[in-house]
């Protein structure tokens, strides 16, 4: 799973780590300004200046084989092109998938396990010599070298023949799924239906790559540009990384990045206080900064928001992201449906918020999948507590159940200070469960233990925090690896906590799989969640919200429901 960072006390979880962001509507610039493409200042966007961004975490491994699409809050999309791509705009219609390098979408066979693609006429490197379809295939089989591993999963599993590849270093034969009949077009043949190709086809692995210029390893020092930048300077691995202009980037071949600022110029490792401190003062060259991956904490938060002119300069975001109560039915008692759904009822939601930093950084979730049209989000809650829990339903189930006189549990969460699993958010479930009858002792684990213990199917506890963010905002990156049977890992890190295996519901995930119309797809994935939630094996709890700083002189900010963060392709600065 793919998520953006954020640094605050409380980025990659699923197939790749568990940890971080951001749900519904429009996102905004603060409290007096719901337009997020006016927010820093009323004058038109020019070319030029430099933008500064401040990060907690390193750009690292800053190779397109071994990131996830757009990580580190959209620094790689500046130099890294790839087959579509995201629309940048702000909200709800930032969550739709556009052609990039390619003229359209992909042209899907009649049961979507062949799409074709076509580059766009024009397109050049840094170096200015011509991108090519070769360049593309070459980039994706790269990105299954051992040595370049840490990219998305996907292109494993779906490709033909693809399981046991290793890679060009390996296997100079290469994948025989992807066809490049001319310079231009590429033929990708699928084991299996998959209407959302054209999403996967975002994930920086589709970016071209000239095999003559491959150095391996060495490619993140300077990896050849396909974007609106090229790497000048990569030091401590992306520590501080500065980008400047690729003369020969094109404008008419891109319309998804602005490119207003001369230089972008990283600077990482910072503590998340230091950031929001040089945000707010806004002096020098902070006054052109941002930070995409850094969080207004609640107390900081509290004082920007008594200040108007700090209020206007916070970037509220939004992203596909739940956090909830994870079941696992196999551990007594919790093989009784009765004691999994007393369990959903007696959840407090708002002191779960509460202790997520407040109403303003989290909002109550009653569905798995995120509230946006995107994902097919349809309202639903099959057990119903209210805002603060229903005691009384659940101490009715467990006298059905058999336990009277309550019952004593073991709630598992990490004692990292995080947004997801923080004691705060145990302690809160743990106070609420006591008033429907239970008895919760609290396991903390330091974090690398939690994350073993509750990804081993051997180990994973009864009852544990956990969170899912989707590497595209659609409904199948987000059900299908937690609830989809066939992907129960018995020998590695699974995350089908509940351990459901319904025929129906694979078969559900396999239909949608064919759709190649995207809306009609989240209206069926919608409908799946609603079902699904009826066997209580996870409780949603809440979806963070990310609330974060940007200079005063920053110009043009977008933020949309794909990213949930502030998408530095469109900033400005002069």
């Amino acid at each position: 799973m793919r998520q953006p960072s954020r640094t605050r006390t409380p980025r990659r979880l699923a197939v790749a780590s568990l940890g971080l962001v951001v749900a519904a509507g429009v996102a905004a610039c603060g409290p007096e300004d719901n337009d997020a493409k006016s927010a820093g200042g009323d004058s038109t966007p020019h070319k030029g200046g430099t933008l500064t961004v401040l990060n907690s975490q390193p750009q690292t491994d800053f190779d397109p084989a071994r990131l996830y699409t757009s990580g580190g809050g959209n620094v790689p999309s500046l130099v890294f092109r790839t087959l579509t791509t995201r629309n940048r705009e702000s909200g709800a219609a930032g969550a739709k998938v556009v052609p990039d390098l390619a003229t359209d979408l992909g042209r899907p066979s009649r049961h979507a396990t062949v799409w074709t693609y076509t580059l766009k006429k024009g397109l050049k490197y840094e170096d200015g010599s011509a991108i090519t379809a070769a360049d593309v295939k070459y980039g994706i089989e790269r990105s299954f070298a051992a040595e370049l591993s840490g990219g998305a999963p996907y292109l494993r599993d779906w490709l033909v023949g693809a399981a046991d590849y290793q890679g060009p270093y390996k296997d100079n034969k290469g994948l025989e799924a992807i066809e490049t009949p001319d310079e231009r077009t590429l033929v990708f043949h699928l084991n299996k239906p998959e209407g959302e190709f054209p999403y996967l086809a975002t994930q920086t692995q589709f970016a071209p790559v000239p095999k003559a210029k491959d150095t391996g390893t060495k490619y993140e020092q300077h990896p050849v540009s396909s974007g609106p930048y090229r790497v000048v300077k990569n030091e401590n691995d992306g520590e501080k990384l500065l980008l400047e202009r690729n003369k020969y980037w094109s404008a008419a071949t891109d319309a998804e990045r602005k490119a207003y600022p001369d230089r972008i110029d990283v600077r990482s490792g910072l503590d998340s206080s230091v950031i929001n401190q040089r945000l707010s003062a806004s002096q020098g060259a902070d006054a052109a900064a941002v930070t995409t991956d850094t969080n207004l904490g609640p107390a900081e938060l509290a004082k920007v928001s008594g200040d108007r002119k700090l209020a206007a300069r916070v970037g509220t975001g939004h992203f596909g992201y739940t956090n909830y109560l994870a079941i696992n039915p196999k551990v007594k008692p919790f093989d009784d449906p009765k004691v999994r759904q007393a369990v959903a009822y007696a959840v407090d939601r708002s002191s779960v918020v509460n202790a997520a930093g407040g109403s303003a950084l989290a909002e109550p979730a009653t569905t798995f999948l995120p509230n946006q049209k995107s994902f097919g989000y349809t309202p639903h809650d099959p057990f119903p507590a209210g805002t603060s829990g229903n005691a009384a339903k659940a101490r009715e189930l467990l006298k059905e159940a058999g336990h009277p006189n309550g019952l004593t549990l073991t709630l598992t969460h990490s004692n990292a200070k995080d947004f997801e699993t923080s004691p705060e958010i145990a302690t809160a479930l743990q106070d609420a469960l006591k008033k429907a009858g239970f008895t919760v002792r609290l396991q903390g684990l330091e974090d690398n233990d939690y994350k073993d213990r509750t990804r081993d199917t051997k180990t994973e506890p009864g009852l544990f925090l956990a969170h899912w963010g989707a590497d595209w905002p659609s409904g199948g990156p987000f059900l299908a690896p937690i609830f989809d049977g066939r992907q129960i890992v018995k020998d590695g890190a699974n995350f089908n906590s509940g351990f459901l295996n319904d025929k129906a519901v694979n078969t559900e995930i396999d239909a949608i799989n064919k759709l190649t119309d995207l809306d009609a797809a989240a209206k069926r994935w919608g409908a799946l969640d609603e079902k699904i939630a009826e066997q209580a094996l996870v409780v949603p709890l809440f979806h963070p919200v990310y609330k974060r700083l940007y200079g005063e002189a920053v110009k043009n900010v977008v933020i949309s429901d794909w990213t949930g963060v502030l998408d530095i392709s469109q900033v400005a600065v002069k």
